[in-house]
C-alpha cells in the first residue's frame, strides 16, 4: 500500500513530531509513506523525518494560497499515484478530500487538537463524509470529532499519538540546597497559556510565599508570542523565569527539571506533558484534552482549570511548599504513562488501523 502522508507544514512541535513514529509502524505493516508538505514553515520537523528514511516534498508556497496548494498537491499526488491519502490538520485534510475525490482515492484524516476554529468547525462538519476514516490523537479528541464532526462510530477509531520510551533520559529528584528547575516545553502561542503562567507566579509572589528553595522557570519555544511574553515578564519584574528559545533536544531538556508546566487553554494529546511524564516528572496540567485522564490528580501531579491564573498559582504553592515530594510523584508518573502508552500498544494500535485502511483501499 502506498500511503501519501500529507501535512500542513514542517514546523517543530507541531503535528509533524509523530509522523516517523507512525510510518514506521505502518512500513511493518507492508505501506510505503510519503510525506507531502504544504509549506515549509520553520522546517525544524523534516530532519527527523528524513533521518526516518522518508522521503518529502515540500511546497515553496505560503499557508494562505490555498488554490496554488490545491493544485501543487494534486499533480504531485498524481505523480505519486498514491492507494489511500492521509491528513493531518485542518487546510491538508480540506485540501486532501478534494484531490481524493478528484482521483477517487479514499482519504483518512487526523484530528490532533480539542479546538477547531469556527470556520474550520463547519467546514469540516460539511466535508467530513469525504473521509473514509477520522482517527483522533486520544480518546478525548475522538469524543469531540463524533460530536462536532457528527462522525459514526464505523468511521472513528483512536491512535494515542505517544510511544512511551521507557530508555530516555531520566530527571533526577530534587536535592536540598538545589535551585529548583521547573520548565515548560513547546511553541509560544496562546493556545499554551504561557500568560495565565505568568500572571500566576506574579500572584505567587504578592502573595508573601517563601518555598523553601529557590526556583527557576524556562519556557523552551518560539513563537509570535515571544514578545509580549518577554514584556509582561519584563512588567512584572520577575526575575526567576526566561524564554530560552526552540530545543533542539527535548529529552535533555526535561531531563534537566524537577517539576512540569502545561497551562494550556486547550490541546488534544499534548506530548511534551507526557514526555515530561515519561522523564519521571511530576506535572502541573490544565484540565484540557488528554492531560486530565493521564495525569492523575495528587498521584503523578495536579490538574488545574484552564486560563485560571488563581489556581495554577496555589497548584505551584502546593507543590513548592514541599518539593521533597516531587521525587515519588515523578515514579508514579512515569509508571503511569508507560502503562498507558507503552510502545507494544502503540504499534498494535497501528496495525489495528492498518487493517482498516486495507478494506477502504481495496474499496476504491
Amino acid at each position: 500500500m502506498r500511503i501519501a502522508y500529507v501535512i500542513n507544514s514542517l514546523e517543530g512541535g507541531g503535528a509533524a513530531t509523530p509522523v516517523p513514529a507512525i510510518a514506521r509502524v505502518l512500513a511493518t505493516q507492508g505501506a510505503t509513506v510519503e510525506v507531502f508538505a504544504l509549506t515549509r514553515r520553520d522546517g525544524r520537523a523534516q530532519r527527523a523525518i528524513v533521518q526516518a528514511g522518508l522521503n518529502v516534498q515540500v511546497r515553496p508556497g505560503g499557508e494562505r494560497d490555498h488554490a496554488g496548494a490545491l493544485v501543487w498537491l494534486d499533480q504531485a499526488l498524481a505523480s505519486s499515484r498514491p492507494d489511500v491519502i492521509w491528513t493531518s490538520l485542518t487546510r491538508a485534510t480540506l485540501l486532501g478530500q478534494i484531490v481524493g475525490l478528484w482521483r477517487g482515492v479514499p482519504v483518512v484524516s487526523w484530528q490532533h487538537n480539542a479546538f477547531l476554529k469556527p470556520a474550520n468547525h463547519l467546514l469540516l462538519r460539511a466535508t467530513q463524509g469525504l473521509s473514509r476514516l477520522w482517527i483522533g490523537d486520544s480518546h478525548s479528541v475522538t469524543r469531540l470529532t463524533a460530536t462536532r464532526l457528527a462522525v459514526g462510530p464505523d468511521r472513528l477509531a483512536t491512535w494515542p499519538l505517544f510511544s512511551a520510551d521507557p530508555t530516555a533520559p531520566q530527571a533526577r529528584p530534587w536535592r536540598p540546597g538545589e535551585t529548583l528547575q521547573i520548565g515548560a516545553l513547546g511553541r509560544l502561542h496562546p493556545a499554551k497559556g504561557y500568560d495565565v503562567l505568568i500572571t500566576a507566579l506574579v500572584r505567587l509572589r504578592d502573595s508573601g510565599f517563601s518555598p523553601p528553595c529557590h526556583f527557576e522557570v524556562r519556557l523552551a519555544g518560539e513563537g509570535a508570542e515571544r514578545a509580549r511574553l518577554q514584556a509582561m515578564i519584563d512588567e512584572s519584574d520577575l526575575r526567576n523565569i526566561t524564554l530560552p528559545g526552540f530545543c533542539d533536544d527535548p529529552r535533555e531538556f526535561l531531563a534537566g527539571l524537577h517539576l512540569y508546566l502545561q497551562p494550556s487553554r486547550r490541546e488534544g494529546l499534548c506530548i511534551a506533558a507526557h514526555e515530561a511524564m515519561q522523564a519521571g516528572l511530576p506535572t502541573i496540567v490544565s484540565s484540557v484534552g488528554e492531560m486530565p485522564y493521564s495525569v492523575q490528580h495528587g498521584v503523578t501531579g495536579l490538574v488545574v482549570p484552564p486560563d485560571d491564573a488563581g489556581a495554577l498559582a496555589k497548584a505551584l504553592r502546593r507543590l513548592l511548599s514541599g518539593p521533597h515530594q516531587l521525587g515519588p510523584m515523578g515514579l508514579a508518573a512515569r509508571t503511569r504513562v508507560l502503562e498507558r502508552f507503552g510502545e507494544e500498544r502503540f504499534a498494535q494500535t497501528g496495525a489495528e488501523i492498518f487493517a482498516r485502511l486495507s478494506v477502504a483501499g481495496a474499496s476504491r
